[in-house]
């Protein structure tokens, strides 16, 4: 039996998606929602108390045919963004952003040209989008198509390295082993007592030991 917080969550994704339809199914009859309007230069509509005339186009039934054509793909294309499964999906941004701007630009230019200068605008989201899809796509491609695995040869890489590290350490520990048992072998006990003790090496000792403390 689910629990609640999987049935929330179940039930939340059914009313979601199921809006997802009803958008996706009425599209058609918004678009066609301009004939309906007015269709003089001089005529306006009131719509939830705002009073909407023509916006700079010949009426408002042109003026809401031309926002239609932009806000329908444009929800349709966010949609389809956030349903897709498709290792691709992150271009559908590009499109997105191009319906964006050219609302955007409707709203907040005012001069009478529409569908200029937005093409600028979705250049930069371009340069970073597009990179992307083809990084995933290169990954992909070599992984099941030629059979490489990146991210295990990076482990495996990284593995490889460990070890040599690990190798030069011990052959350093031993040459350092070997030498000091030379030196034990060469020099007596009073030698090597009078080197270690010496001037040089225990400046060197208390330096390191200083060295220490201050990286403390």
């Amino acid at each position: 039996m689910m629990n609640n917080s999987t049935s929330k969550k179940a039930k939340t994704k059914i009313i979601l998606e199921s809006i997802f339809v009803f958008f996706i199914a009425v599209s058609p009859f918004l678009y066609k929602f301009y004939d309906y309007l007015p269709k003089e230069p001089n005529d306006t509509i009131s719509l939830l108390g705002y009073t909407i005339d023509n916006g700079g186009f010949h009426s408002v039934s042109v003026y809401f045919w031309f926002l239609f054509s932009k806000i329908i793909p444009l929800y349709l294309m966010i949609i389809w963004f956030f349903s897709s499964k498709n290792w691709w999906y992150h271009i559908i941004i590009i499109p997105i952003a191009m319906y964006a701007f050219q609302l955007f630009e409707v709203f907040s230019d005012s001069d009478d040209l529409v569908d200029t200068e937005n093409i600028w605008w979705v250049i930069p989201i371009c340069m970073v989008v597009i990179p992307i899809v083809y990084f995933i796509r290169i990954k992909l491609y070599d992984r099941y198509v030629h059979g490489i695995d990146i991210e295990a040869m990076e482990k495996e890489l990284h593995i490889l390295k460990k070890k040599q590290k690990e190798k030069e350490t011990k052959e350093y520990k031993k040459v350092a082993l070997s030498s000091e048992e030379d030196i034990y072998k060469k020099y007596s006990w009073s030698e090597i007592i009078n080197r270690k003790l010496s001037t040089h090496n225990l400046e060197k000792y208390f330096r390191g030991f200083q060295n220490t403390l201050n990286n403390w």
